[in-house]
C-alpha cells in the first residue's frame, strides 16, 4: 500500500507557502515605511483559499505548457499566479502626508501574527512527518 503525501499532509504545505509569501510582503511593507508614495500591500487569505479550492475542483494545479519541439524540457512545476491574485492594497486608517500608507505598528503586529501562524503550521506538518516515519518503521 502506498502513502499519498497529498492526503497525509493535507493543506499544511500550502499554508506554509502562503505564510512565507505573506512574510515577504509584510517585510517589504516594513522596509518601505519611510518611502514616499509607497502603498502597503497584504495577501488575502480568503482569495488564496478560494483559488486553491477552485484548482482542486478543476483538478488542475499547474499551467499546461505546450512544447513545440521534442527537445524541449517539460516544465511540470510552474505554479499559477495565485500570489498576484491575492495580493491586495491595504486600506490605511490614516495615510501620511507623503502618501505612504504603511502603518508600522499594524505591519509589525501582522508580521508577528503571521510568524506565529507559520510556526503552528510548521509544527503540525512536522508532527505529520513524524507520524509517517513511525508508520513506515512499523512503530
Amino acid at each position: 500500500m502506498s502513502i499519498s503525501f497529498q492526503n497525509a499532509l493535507g493543506i499544511h504545505e500550502q499554508a506554509l507557502e502562503f505564510r512565507s509569501r505573506r512574510a515577504e510582503v509584510l517585510g517589504n511593507n516594513i522596509a518601505n515605511a519611510s518611502t514616499p508614495h509607497y502603498k502597503a500591500r497584504d495577501l488575502d487569505f480568503s482569495a488564496v483559499l478560494a483559488e486553491q479550492a477552485q484548482k482542486a475542483s478543476n483538478g488542475k494545479e499547474y499551467f499546461d505548457l505546450a512544447t513545440t519541439d521534442n527537445r524541449h524540457i517539460v516544465a511540470e512545476s510552474v505554479v499559477s499566479g495565485v500570489e498576484d491574485a491575492a495580493l491586495r492594497y491595504r486600506i490605511p486608517t490614516q495615510p501620511s502626508l507623503d502618501q505612504n500608507t504603511v502603518d508600522e505598528q499594524v505591519e509589525q503586529a501582522s508580521y508577528a501574527e503571521n510568524a506565529m501562524q507559520f510556526q503552528a503550521s510548521f509544527t503540525l506538518l512536522n508532527s505529520k512527518f513524524k507520524g509517517l516515519v513511525a508508520a513506515i518503521r512499523g512503530e
